[in-house]
């Protein structure tokens, strides 16, 4: 646990960490403009809680031994991953549990002072349906595969946080 503890006050751990986001907000983007494939309320809701987890990465990387930011970045990732997860579930269920009493919204909805549909709607605008699994991969569906990646996450920042009580013994 000492190990992770130095581990997690670099700018090594913090930069692994965005760059696994990257990745996967990269991926979103392909399959919609490369492969087509519409993203639903819950996809762009998804990709939100996945840019949380990129905002706390960079938050740990400004100054990853102070442990203000160390500690923000780590609040910030585990609220993500969690919200990421509890999201994710849901998308599965609207797949799998289909019901005229539990449908996903229409329409995106930001709260008024950050409109990401409109600041950015080549990333934040939605228009599939919810229900319909237009990706597999392995027998799993898109969000399937969400929930696995930010139950990881949660799992990964679960560590990181008990090895931040196993520090240095001097």
């Amino acid at each position: 646990m000492q190990v992770l503890n130095s581990f997690s006050k670099t700018r090594l751990a913090w930069l692994l960490l965005l760059l696994s986001i990257i990745f996967f907000e990269s991926s979103a983007l392909f399959f919609e403009h490369v492969m087509k494939l519409a993203p639903c309320v819950m996809c762009v809701y998804e990709r939100v809680a996945m840019m949380g987890i990129g905002i706390a990465a960079l938050i740990g990387l400004i100054a990853p031994k102070n442990g203000v930011f160390r500690w923000l970045g780590l609040a910030g990732w585990g609220y993500s991953a969690f919200r990421g997860v509890e999201l994710a579930y849901q998308h599965v269920g609207f797949q799998f549990n289909p019901s005229p009493f539990a449908t996903c919204d229409l329409f995106v909805k930001f709260p008024s002072w950050a409109p990401l549909n409109h600041w950015a709607p080549w990333m934040f605008e939605a228009y599939g349906d919810c229900a319909k699994i237009v990706w597999g991969f392995l027998g799993l569906s898109m969000p399937q595969w969400l929930v696995i990646i930010f139950a990881a996450n949660l799992i990964v920042w679960a560590i990181m946080v008990i090895a931040q009580f196993f520090g240095n013994k001097r």
